[in-house]
């Protein structure tokens, strides 16, 4: 389809969602139904995968959860809009069920955005199952294998496989790593991204220059290289959001939970009441069940129904720092298998950059988890011993913390082993929780979810599950060449100082950015880029374009400058100093895009440099104090 004949549809789809104002309904009639009356997988498919599937804005989304009255309620309500939630909401959606989602602060403004960023099936897990005789690891593993590639293939432009190097300094070394990446490879069967493979200590530094092939009376012998899977964590979280809207979910960020609705008799919940934090509204939805997906928050939902609830949560701060590109070859990851108590560091490379974690250490839950400087320099330590050159903390560009929920069964007889996988229970009748698991297995996680909540709520869905194969807006018909499309096809018009609008390559630094972040939606981007002279980079060193923030502020739920600068964007945790530099413009942005007041741009640029300081970049963050127009 020619370029322009493509915007004219944009265009006029945009028209209709604007017109069509609180008439959207939780399920839409043009989707085509089964033989049991729900959508079909490829009607599912063709309207996310629609060029002209814009999301429904907030103020509809926020009427139909007014909407959900107690003698019309949604079927299942989902509180959280991390990972887990947001395919929670998809998943029911695609059943034909009627659903909402709230999340307290932004999608994916927790866990999930303070990921390793590796969608894996878990090398250490497979280590323990084979040498504890434990079959319940085994299965974790297999289970988490077969979840990477679906993840992958449904989002193409957001995942990749990427090489992970395991170097070996001596002779045994080789073998036990070789021998177990190989079982590793034999365990992923079908599912198997690429074969690991032994290289020799010269290839290797080929490989990765900055491996260091001697260290304390030790030589390198050589590496074992195998694969897994690297995202971007938050993208693909405001990813799951905006397909769980066009499925037909209520979805609504910066919306808290401040109260359950119980039936007077049988004390079971049957809605809640929720507070619009961005306008300090209140009101009641009902639904027939309640997803508690509230990640580390999770038990904190449930005391909110049964204040005696044991705790589920064991919470485990995970830590990682951001480095210079220069640490690590672009395309090769490096994993340090031994560290001085026992835990495995990755050093990555991401966005072009380097990130290297993590830790694994108890942490009291908060809203904003910061890093200690002993958990930042124990990273440092740890990949120093295999790097050939010094690893100094002047060069970290951004560092933080996240908190991993680790679960305990609430039913279990006791507490010997945290589980590492996920735990579904109903505690209090009309909540369902789900909580533990990790990012690659969200969407199985959300499926036992919601055949709990089926179950629970006694729900009559449509159709069976069908996200195993469901592309996420943006990734049908994407392919890696198709940053290609807008490097030829597009310019970056942009205004100079003195307010003279000059034309701008669509560099192929730009073209692959939008394209990785955005998927076929890009065009969109680069579009308003050239159209509304909005195609000057927002800091130095990285792609991200003003444009970025208009079209998020439009089409992903962007409602605040932290938003953009962590999630819908990552400048804050690739460079906390860029971010701040960055703020002032982007908040410009966003305040004619959202008509905001000048004490509402104060407001949100006091706010971002408070959140800022949470990551513990080397340099203090240079912020501009100037005038917000």
């Amino acid at each position: 389809m020619a370029t322009s004949t493509r915007l004219r549809r944009l265009g006029a789809t945009a028209a209709a969602v604007a017109v069509a104002g609180t008439a959207v309904i939780l399920r839409d009639p043009s989707v085509a139904s089964s033989d049991r009356g729900g959508p079909t997988l490829d009607a599912v498919r063709r309207k996310i995968a629609d060029g002209n599937g814009f999301v429904p804005p907030r103020t509809v989304q926020e009427s139909a959860l007014i909407g959900a009255s107690s003698a019309n309620p949604l079927d299942i309500l989902v509180v959280g809009g991390g990972a887990t939630g947001c395919g929670v909401a998809l998943d029911a959606a695609t059943r034909g069920l009627r659903v909402g989602l709230v999340e307290r602060d932004d999608f994916s403004s927790g866990t999930s955005s303070r990921s390793t960023k590796l969608i894996h099936g878990g090398v250490r897990y497979l280590e323990k199952a084979v040498f504890s005789l434990d079959y319940g690891q085994l299965k974790l593993v297999f289970h988490a294998l077969e979840e990477r590639k679906q993840v992958i293939e449904n989002a193409p432009h957001l995942c990749h496989a990427l090489p992970c190097m395991t170097p070996c300094f001596d002779w045994f070394e080789v073998i036990y790593y070789w021998s177990g990446l190989k079982l590793y490879d034999l365990v992923a069967g079908r599912r198997l991204l690429h074969l690991s493979r032994y290289y020799s200590a010269q290839e290797s530094t080929e490989l990765f220059p900055t491996l260091a092939r001697k260290g304390k009376d030790r030589n390198l012998k050589g590496t074992v290289v195998y694969y897994d899977g690297q995202m971007n964590d938050s993208r693909l979280n405001v990813g799951l959001a905006c397909t769980a809207a066009l499925a037909g979910a209520a979805v609504l960020n910066h919306a808290e939970v401040v109260s359950f609705l119980k039936d007077e008799v049988s004390q079971r919940i049957m809605g809640v009441r929720i507070q619009d934090n961005l306008s300090g509204k209140e009101f009641d939805t009902y639904a027939k069940v309640v997803v508690n997906a509230a990640g580390p928050f999770c038990d904190s939902i449930r005391k909110m129904a049964d204040k005696d609830a044991q705790p589920m949560i064991c919470p485990s701060s995970g830590v990682h720092i951001v480095l210079p590109d220069y640490y690590s070859p672009e395309g090769m990851g490096l994993i340090v298998p031994k560290t001085k108590d026992g835990r495995v560091v990755f050093m990555l490379p991401w966005l072009g950059r380097t990130l290297a974690g993590t830790t694994d250490s108890n942490t009291p839950i908060t809203m904003l988890p910061e890093p200690h400087e002993d958990e930042i320099q124990f990273i440092l330590d740890a990949i120093c011993d295999y790097l050939n050159v010094k690893v100094r903390r002047a060069d970290v560009l951004s560092a933080w913390s996240g908190i991993r929920p680790l679960a305990m069964d609430p039913s279990a007889k006791n507490t010997e082993s945290i589980s590492r996988d996920h735990v579904v229970s109903e505690d209090y009748p009309g909540l369902v929780t789900i909580t533990g698991g990790k990012w690659t297995t969200y969407r199985s996680m959300a499926e036992d979810a919601v055949s709990a909540a089926i179950k629970s709520g006694k729900l009559s869905p449509a159709n069976e599950c069908l996200t195993s194969n469901l592309r996420l807006i943006g990734g049908d018909g994407w392919d890696p060449a198709f940053f290609t499309v807008l490097a030829q096809q597009y310019v970056r018009m942009k205004k100079t100082h003195s307010g003279k609008v000059v034309p701008g390559v669509m560099d192929t630094a730009a073209a692959k950015h939008l394209s990785h972040s955005y998927g076929t939606l890009a065009e969109r981007v680069a579009a308003i880029a050239q159209n509304e002279s909005l195609g000057k980079r927002l800091a130095h060193g990285y792609p991200f374009l003003e444009a970025e923030v208009a079209y998020c502020a439009r089409n992903e739920y962007c409602e605040s400058a932290i938003d953009f600068i962590a999630r819908r964007s990552r400048l804050a945790f690739l460079d906390t100093d860029a971010a701040g530099r960055a703020l002032p413009r982007i908040i410009q942005i966003l305040a004619t895009e959202h008509k905001w007041d000048k004490s509402r741009q104060k407001l949100e640029f006091q706010k971002a440099r408070e959140f800022l300081e949470t990551f513990k970049s080397s340099r203090n963050a240079q912020f501009h104090d100037g005038k917000h127009n």
